[in-house]
């Protein structure tokens, strides 16, 4: 059984930096590419960035390259998400989802987190 348990959220001020942690249990983690999506109010899900099962290759999402970075440690079954220079408009929930395979990221939602808020203001 798929278990993401995602932590880091929190308020912060525009221009400063989070570290967000996806926990993963239930199969075998370094053997699928992973995923951080986001859902902002009052809009639907949005991909933020990928990486694959070897953590050896990583896209992103126009709006947040050059300010986020997506990692993984397959020894310790965790994904992150650092998150540099965060403007209000990257207020949302964030999950992180398998992907199907170590090259493909398709995601479904039985195989996603429940999600840790983030919020950018002053």
């Amino acid at each position: 059984q798929v278990q993401l348990v995602e932590s880091g959220g929190g308020l912060v001020q525009p221009g400063s930096s989070l570290r967000l942690s996806c926990e993963a249990s239930g199969f075998t983690f370094g053997g699928y590419a992973m995923n951080w999506v986001r859902q902002a109010p009052g809009k639907g899900l949005e991909w933020v960035t990928t990486i694959n099962g070897g953590g050896d290759w990583t896209t992103y999402a126009v709006t947040v390259r050059g300010r986020f970075t997506i990692s993984r440690d397959n020894a310790k079954n965790t994904l992150y998400l650092q998150m540099d220079s965060l403007k209000p408009e990257d207020t949302a929930v964030y999950y992180c989802a398998k992907g199907s395979s170590s090259w493909d990221s398709t995601w479904s939602a039985k195989e996603r987190g429940q999600g840790t808020q983030v919020t950018v203001s002053s």
